[in-house]
């Protein structure tokens, strides 16, 4: 009976979040959840604590495995610009302070019935959360603003402070491009490049990439239109952004995990949108 009742937690948890978990992030979520009333309400009571061994053997009982992401070829998405580069300011060290003190950005594509789109990402290195994205249809520079000003919208509704933030990219066009530098200058944000034919430089960035492809594109896809692709990435960003644990933020979700540390160091500062993330 008490396998019974477990597996039937594991095999909703599994399905409620796209079928990627694995033992270890089924672990954790499993001795996070709360008990649910009868409208399924989370209440304050949770479940009894379950053991790492016991999902491992529940899982495979169940034949239910996590995703695994690996490398895989893909189109040319950095042109590299032929104008002077910033220095590069990560040094390949993805380790952050604190949220919005330092982003990296990166353009992948996606194939769709009516052909490639392209996805740029902005995530910012001490929650690995995504703070802006945008897909077109087509490569241009307009992708790669759009991104970076939906992330510069979503930070400052929140009251941050974005000055000296570093930001980070490759050496596409894109990245170099005099709107898009001007737009980092305006707001005292310092540019960083990484090495020429270097890709560990972007290699956070490119991790990101290969998790969303993992996740949802080869699990979900492929799509017919730009647009309902649009409204699978934004289901799939709430869901990495809120919900979904990362190794990195010690199997919290990003948004869970930023709101952990503004809390510990000034309740009041953490902010109430963000009061609410859950944990499951």
């Amino acid at each position: 009976m008490a396998d019974a009742a477990l597996d039937e937690r594991i095999q909703a948890t599994y399905e409620a979040n796209y079928q990627v978990y694995g033992v270890m992030k089924m672990w954790k979520v499993l001795n996070r959840q709360q008990v649910l009333d009868e409208h399924g309400r989370p209440t304050e009571r949770r479940y009894p604590p379950v053991a790492r061994c016991t999902v491992a053997r529940r899982m495979k009982a169940l034949g239910l495995v996590g995703a695994v992401a690996g490398d895989h070829k893909r189109p040319r998405t950095t042109i590299p610009a032929k104008d002077t580069h910033p220095a590069d300011q990560l040094n390949r060290d993805f380790t952050s302070p604190a949220p919005d003190n330092r982003w990296v950005a990166d353009i992948t594509y996606v194939p769709t019935w009516a052909g490639f789109v392209y996805v740029a990402f902005v995530m910012d290195l001490f929650s690995r959360r995504i703070v802006g994205w945008r897909a077109t249809s087509s490569l241009h520079t307009d992708l790669a603003l759009d991104a970076l000003e939906h992330a510069i919208w979503q930070r400052q509704l929140q009251g941050r402070d974005l000055t000296g933030l570093v930001h980070d990219a490759d050496r596409g066009v894109q990245y170099r491009a005099i709107r898009y530098t001007e737009r980092l200058e305006e707001l005292g944000i310092v540019a960083s490049v990484g090495s020429k034919g270097d890709s560990y430089d972007n290699a956070a960035a490119e991790a990101l990439n290969r998790v969303f492809k993992t996740e949802l594109i080869r699990r979900r896809g492929p799509w017919k239109t730009l647009e309902h692709f649009e409204l699978e990435v934004l289901r799939w960003v709430d869901w990495y952004n809120t919900t979904r644990p990362h190794s990195w933020c010690d199997y919290l979700a990003p948004a869970a995990y930023e709101h952990a540390h503004y809390a510990a160091r000034n309740p009041s500062t953490a902010t109430a949108a963000e009061a609410h993330m859950t944990l499951h």
